[in-house]
């Protein structure tokens, strides 16, 4: 018979260090995890978007041109751009043709509705100095002592509903993201209660050799903790694959242009797995320390 080696001892867990239920709890947290994350890249594309789309409508401008009387409406175009392309703040100024003018009008009117004789106005599209760019009062009064009949639009309506939606797709990320949370809290607290229930002779014994509650919650909270930092890199890991999938079927700009995704932004689900295990170990102390509290 071997002699003990009190050097080679070690201390047994005080948990088992699997349970059956745990494979279920790892998929749900993964899951959520997952979902998160991909919400999160989802907010960053749209944000990377609405700015992208600002900046476009930002940095040009577009004048409708009605011509007078006494000339044609290439010319009174052709005019109005002249005007504007010496306007402090103006980079170019360029006059559409009729053809493209009915190309802009077609998707509202129909091709049945674009007779030769349709008055089409004439459209002068302006692309601005991005670090002084002209203001649509600045274009309107150099096109009136011009005597050109024409309306500015500097596209400040589109930039505030972009802006608008941003914020919109921002908050909605954040309230997802707040659910999630929530819902891996609430599913964190009932296994530690089942834990808790299935292990309270091991409570028991821990209570009678001395054991204070925050020990004992501890050992729980390290439990869910770490099955929660490896769900984590689950959900994290497969919300990335996603995204890389996503961004070479996109090509150069992404899934789509609409919600453009750059490499640098599958990076997002990092942290996921210490956010995870802070939650999962929040919850599960938390959980712990009440029903400790309740026992007698």
């Amino acid at each position: 018979m071997s002699e003990f080696s009190v050097a080679r001892w070690k201390p047994g867990q005080l948990l088992p260090p699997r349970d059956a239920r745990d494979g279920s709890l790892v998929f749900v947290v993964a899951v959520l995890c997952f979902l998160a994350c991909l919400t999160a890249l989802a907010a960053i594309a749209s944000t990377r978007a609405a700015t992208g789309w600002t900046a476009q409508l930002t940095g040009s401008a577009t004048v409708v041109v009605r011509p007078r009387a006494s000339e044609s409406p290439d010319s009174a175009a052709a005019r109005a751009a002249e005007t504007l392309s010496g306007v402090k703040g103006v980079s170019e100024a360029r006059a559409l043709p009729r053809e493209k003018a009915e190309a802009l009008l077609e998707p509202w009117i129909g091709r049945e509705a674009l007779i030769a004789d349709l008055p089409v106005p004439r459209l002068v599209t302006l692309d601005l100095d991005a670090k002084a760019p002209a203001t649509a009062a600045t274009l309107t009064k150099a096109l009136k002592d011009a005597n050109v009949d024409a309306v500015v639009d500097d596209h400040s309506r589109w930039i505030a509903d972009i802006e608008h939606a941003a914020r919109l797709a921002g908050w909605a990320a954040i309230g997802v993201f707040a659910l999630i949370a929530t819902a891996a809290a609430a599913v964190i607290v009932f296994a530690t209660r089942a834990a808790l229930t299935a292990r309270h002779d091991i409570v028991e014994v821990l209570h009678l050799s001395g054991a204070e509650d925050s020990f004992i919650a501890n050992l729980f909270q390290n439990r869910f903790a770490g099955m929660a930092f490896f769900a984590g890199l689950l959900g994290g890991a497969g919300a990335a694959m996603i995204g890389a999938a996503a961004r070479l079927v996109g090509g150069g700009q992404g899934l789509t242009p609409v919600l453009p995704l750059a490499w640098i932004d599958l990076l997002a689900p990092l942290p996921c797995p210490l956010v995870a295990a802070l939650v999962a170990g929040i919850a599960a102390r938390a959980a712990s320390l009440r029903l400790l509290r309740g026992m007698p």
